[in-house]
């Protein structure tokens, strides 16, 4: 855009603050939120991305890639918003695992990434309390199984019950390949799931609380367990 330039014109002129505010809106946007100014080169997106959608999108609806240099930099220094959110997550299920052994914690996590991969069909959304649902329901069939009696028992919602296969069939397919998981330990787990669904939806009174507080810790969890050397695809649960 061409330069209007005249002696008379001061900072002050309307026409100078017109001038100005065109050249700015010009200026290349945040291709994500399309509103603020990009600051940040974004491997992901291949653009420039402003600040707030780099720290509040990251790795949540952008992929970020392992090089980035943002991303290595949020993960030695997490802003303190985050961290907050993070010490808050932690404190509030503590009463739900604080009881478990170190294979109960691995087992709570394993049904939570069956759980965070979880699709329902289109019509309908997974909620707390199908997750309590599916959960007692898994438990239930394990003491029923202790007893010497093959019972499944079926949870009321559907949502419920398709979560409860897949928890089913993810179990089976690990032990098929040579994992030891004890029922007794499972149904430690799947308790402390149903229990923990249960009393922070009372807590928060929203539908997904639960949910979204387990979901941003495996997302933590995972973050650090992309940063340890490889182990064995068997070692997640040791006989």
């Amino acid at each position: 855009m061409e330069t209007i330039s005249c002696h008379l014109l001061s900072e002050s002129c309307p026409l100078v603050a017109w001038q100005a505010d065109v050249c700015e809106a010009h200026e290349v946007s945040c291709p994500s939120c399309g509103q603020r100014k990009g600051r940040r080169e974004c491997p992901a997106l291949n653009a420039t991305i402003c600040t707030i959608c780099c720290g509040t999108k990251r790795l949540v609806e952008i992929e970020c890639p392992q090089s980035c240099p943002h991303l290595a930099t949020a993960r030695e220094h997490p802003a303190a918003v985050v961290k907050r959110q993070q010490e808050r997550d932690v404190a509030q299920l503590l009463p739900t695992i604080s009881h478990l052994t170190e294979r109960q914690h691995q087992l709570f996590f394993l049904i939570h990434s069956v759980i965070a991969r979880h699709k329902p069909d289109l019509l309908s959304r997974l909620l707390d309390e199908d997750v309590a649902q599916a959960a007692g329901a898994v438990a239930a069939t394990l003491k029923t199984a202790a007893r010497g009696v093959l019972y499944e028992h079926t949870p009321a919602s559907a949502p419920a019950q398709r979560l409860a296969r897949e928890i089913s069939a993810t179990i089976a397919d690990i032990r098929e390949q040579g994992t030891r998981i004890y029922d007794g330990e499972l149904a430690i787990a799947l308790r402390a799931i149903e229990r923990g669904a249960r009393d922070l939806h009372k807590q928060a009174a929203e539908d997904t609380a639960y949910l979204s507080l387990v979901g941003r810790l495996l997302l933590v969890k995972t973050q650090a367990k992309s940063e340890e050397p490889a182990k064995p695809a068997g070692s997640l649960i040791l006989p």
